[in-house]
């Protein structure tokens, strides 16, 4: 933090606060020191204002909590004056180096322009002409007046983009918080993290600052686990033709006109509509520079001259409404001919002078990875090394490639309940995730599969039109600031998008009737713990685990509920018993009382008999409810039940089907979804699981109060060093190379659908050999004796030869029906996107029904021609008779 940094960072030089113990400053010093204040307390400028004003008590630290991040020796001249009044000084450079401090702080927090800049300034000359008349009275020597190296004060290049950088490098959780507060004067979200600061009218932002002592503590954060939770943001990832509107747009900040003030600050934002409706009357088409930036940001310009179009618009602006001896009009010009000269300059310059210091290679157009184009706004899965069970949830903010030639995404992060810190009796919808402030990067190879994640308001009212029906759906409604461990409720989706897709919406596929919304326990309140946690405690911490994945698990406290809060729902009652079966009828044969749950056997399965029970939802064996393990998934994908055992200590089979209530312990089974390694693989896996019981009542599958079971294995590290490296490297290991162990075998993946003949095809193709066989057996029997041994050898070489040229063309249309098969997967892929499934299947049907009407008509033209050559035989046996017989068989 920039603070803990302000605090431990060392001085530029040694504080001489405290010297030798002797003192080397002469009576004749301490009353020059005295004369030197005094005259700085009395100085006026020439139009009559104090210049020390400013300086003479520290800085309100609740008004201005920021100074003291930036400041690290805040100095007063009252802290001077109590120090010449208590002789602190050992030497006289100590004092010299405190006033210098005076001079110096104001510089580097404020701005060149501001008041109290100049008034610095001004100080600063009057404490050396001082300083120069003690040298002349001999009071003080030439090296004792001179004012210190206190370190490097930004320049006015320096601080220039100041406001587009720290658009470009905060954490986005600030302007998400601005655009809500734009749309919403309501301020319940102006302790979001991340929130812009008030800052007095002057002060400099504390992003230039920091940044230069960031790297100084790259080191720490990274030992650090709770200096994660403060780190990552998308990275600045600018394409050539931004980087030349970023470095135009700097450019115009250098020119000030004959008062010293920047003569960009006219055109920063337009007149407040209230106070100057008349503008707005006489300008049709309004533009500000920050109208501009955000068009920047939200990667509306494609080229240089979009955004210049918008620049020569606000200058026109400026000279239609203003006169033309006014110091706007005069800026306007002078600003428009400077923008224009800076645009031909930076469309010179190659491409090669904006590529990103470290390499990066931008891909607005996304990433193409496994046959599948990831992009930003994407919602993704990406493997979670803390639990490979839980991926984290998150969306595309950045794409890139670096110069080793990886492909790269950053991403933000969704929380799960039970990743964060809230209070205990909290409550979330089903399949809940909460947006963080952590955006980080990830090596394109970590996404596991997409998902979606929609807000709470549209969440009960529909589906994403064409979103596969086995990928996850989330709702949203909360932002979680980790500084704070509080959930604040989002008031604007669209702030919480990237600048890229927020101008754009989902078509929906709508429910009939509005899904009802149903809050449940927060799943990890078993972690409260009763009469010992108190309002009073602090806020207790997560436990952080791999350096790149959130939190292994969050915490609970009962912390006095925040205004903002509300209240936990209503429990819902308990619903009445049902009604006790009506009486058996007398004349019953006495065998049908076996019909009645109440005289079943107990050792009968009758978990399909109950009517009220689904099967995806299995009865515990004894009252203790076991709970569901609480992920965002389908809710087919937990089955309570109690027959597992400890780790590594399974139970034999002939216990698991009895009933021993006190003995076992409750554990639920999580049906896991297929290894990260294959891709896709969330589908929703059935249960089939039957649960003998014995007339015990159903109880719930749910229960906040006890812990989730473990639902990834490991051997002792004993155990699985014994096991050899090479066995060990064949299965999935986690990051200290011990196996991994799963509750549930991974979901089967659908095989592909082979292109091919149909049966009747085949039986046809066979028909027809058979026939051209029997043809040519015909032909050698109809055929004369002589050289039928010539013939039957010239016949089976032709059969030889017609059966090795089957075998290579049936080889070959094997090569060919691969290729094709393939090649057809691909082109429906690119046609019809994520139906290419269902349009294949279609077309593979008419294309069956038209090969049968082909076959049906192949056949009939067949018998035809067999007919006809029968007839031709038949017509040349009796033709030898005589003329009046061939006439009579012709007709």
């Amino acid at each position: 933090m920039a603070t803990d940094r302000a605090s431990k960072s060392p001085s530029p030089i040694p504080t001489t606060e405290f010297g030798q113990d002797g003192s080397t400053v002469t009576d004749s010093q301490w009353a020059a020191m005295q004369t030197v204040l005094n005259f700085v307390y009395q100085y006026r400028t020439p139009e009559g204002e104090d210049p020390s004003k400013l300086f003479q008590r520290k800085v309100n630290k609740r008004v201005l909590p920021d100074y003291y991040s930036v400041i690290k020796e805040p100095m007063a001249l009252s802290t001077i004056k109590a120090n010449i009044h208590s002789k602190v000084y050992k030497s006289f450079e100590g004092y010299v180096r405190d006033f210098a401090l005076v001079s110096h702080n104001a510089q580097v927090y404020n701005r060149p322009d501001s008041g109290a800049y100049q008034d610095a300034l001004i100080i600063k000359d009057v404490l050396e002409k001082e300083l120069a008349k003690l040298v002349r009275d001999n009071v003080i020597t030439a090296e004792q007046a001179k004012l210190p190296f206190l370190g490097e004060i930004p320049t006015q290049e320096d601080i220039i983009m100041e406001e587009v950088e720290e658009e470009d490098d905060a954490d986005p959780e600030a302007s998400d918080v601005e655009e809500e507060e734009d749309e919403d004067d309501d301020v319940d979200d102006s302790d979001e993290e991340g929130g812009k600061r008030k800052r007095r009218k002057g002060a400099r932002g504390t992003g230039a600052i920091t940044k230069r002592e960031k790297k100084k503590d790259v080191d720490k954060e990274d030992d650090d686990p709770e200096s994660r939770k403060k780190r990552g943001r998308p990275p600045r990832v600018d394409t050539p033709m931004e980087a030349r509107i970023k470095e135009v747009l700097k450019g115009m900040r250098k020119f000030k006109n004959s008062s010293n003030t920047l003569m960009v600050y006219h055109f920063e934002r337009l007149p407040d509509k209230a106070v100057m409706p008349e503008y707005y009357n006489d300008v049709k088409t309004p533009m500000a520079l920050d109208m501009i930036k955000k068009k920047l940001k939200r990667k509306k310009y494609t080229t240089l001259e979009q955004c210049m179009k918008d620049l020569e618009i606000m200058f026109e602006n400026a000279k239609s409404y203003n006169q033309d001896e006014s110091q706007v009009y005069k800026d306007a010009v002078y600003l428009q001919k400077e923008t224009r000269k800076l645009a031909e300059e930076v469309k010179a310059k190659p491409d090669t002078d904006y590529v990103m210091e470290d390499g990066r290679l931008p891909m607005p157009d996304g990433i193409l990875h496994n046959g599948e184009l990831w992009k930003v706004g994407d919602w993704v899965h990406i493997q979670n090394a803390n639990d490979l069970t839980k991926p984290i949830v998150a969306q595309i903010y950045r794409t890139w490639q670096d110069q080793d030639g990886a492909k790269w995404i950053n991403a933000c992060w969704y929380y799960r309940p039970e990743q964060t810190v809230h209070r205990y009796d909290r409550h979330f919808f089903e399949d809940e995730v909460v947006k963080t402030g952590q955006y980080r990067d990830h090596p394109i190879d970590e996404i596991v599969d997409r998902c979606f994640v929609m807000f709470f308001t549209r969440y009960n009212k529909g589906r994403p039109r064409n979103f596969p029906a086995d990928k996850e759906i989330y709702v949203c409604e909360a932002r979680y600031n980790e500084e704070k461990h509080k959930l604040n409720k989002i008031k604007t989706w669209a702030s919480c998008l990237p600048d890229e897709v927020r101008d754009k919406d989902y078509e929906m596929d709508l429910f009939e009737t509005q899904k009802k919304m149903k809050k449940v326990p927060s799943p990890i309140k078993y972690l409260f713990k009763e009469g010992e946690q108190k309002e009073t405690d602090e806020l207790p911490k997560p436990v952080w685990g791999a350096p790149n994945a959130p939190p292994k698990i969050g915490a609970v406290h009962m912390r006095p509920r925040d205004p903002k809060d509300s209240p936990p729902p209503e429990p819902t009652p308990t619903p009445p018993p049902p009604p006790p079966p009506p009486p058996a009828r007398p004349a019953m044969p006495a065998h049908s009382s076996s019909y009645n749950s109440e005289h079943r056997p107990s050792n009968i399965n009758i978990s399909g008999a109950n009517m009220h029970q689904q099967s995806s939802a299995h009865t515990p064996l004894h009252p203790q409810p076991s709970p569901a393990t609480y992920t965002p998934s389908h809710r087919s994908q937990y089955q309570t039940h109690s027959a597992s055992p400890a780790p590594l200590q399974p139970m034999p089979p002939q216990q698991q089907g009895q009933f021993h209530p006190p003995p076992l312990t409750p554990h639920s089974s999580y049906k896991a979804p297929a290894p990260v390694s294959q891709v896709g693989q969330y589908s929703t896996p059935q249960s089939n699981y039957a649960q003998p019981r014995g007339g015990m009542p159903p109880a719930s599958g749910y229960n906040a109060a006890v812990p989730p079971p473990i639902e990834v294995w490991h051997l002792p590290d004993s155990a699985n060093v014994s096991i050899p490296e090479d066995v060990r490297s064949q299965f999935q290991c986690d990051e200290a190379g011990r196996i991994l162990f799963f509750t549930a075998p991974p979901a089967a993946s659908e095989p592909r659908t082979r292109l091919g003949h149909t049966a009747k095809y085949l039986a046809y193709k066979l028909k027809r050999e058979e026939m051209l066989r029997a043809k040519r057996k015909a032909d050698s029997l109809n055929s004369g004796t002589e050289g039928k041994a010539r013939k039957r050898a010239k016949s089976e070489e032709m059969v030889a030869q017609e059966r090795v040229k089957e075998q290579a063309r049936l080889k070959a249309m094997e090569v060919m029906e691969d290729a094709l098969a393939d090649a057809t997967v691909a082109e429906y892929r690119a046609i019809y996107g994520e139906g290419w499934k269902e349009a294949m299947e279609r077309e593979l049907q008419e294309l069956e029904r038209k090969q049968g009407e082909a076959g049906k008509l192949r056949e009939e033209r067949e018998r035809v021609e067999h007919e006809w050559k029968t007839r031709e035989r038949e017509a040349l046996a009796i033709r030898g008779l005589g003329g009046n017989l061939e006439l009579v068989v012709k007709r």
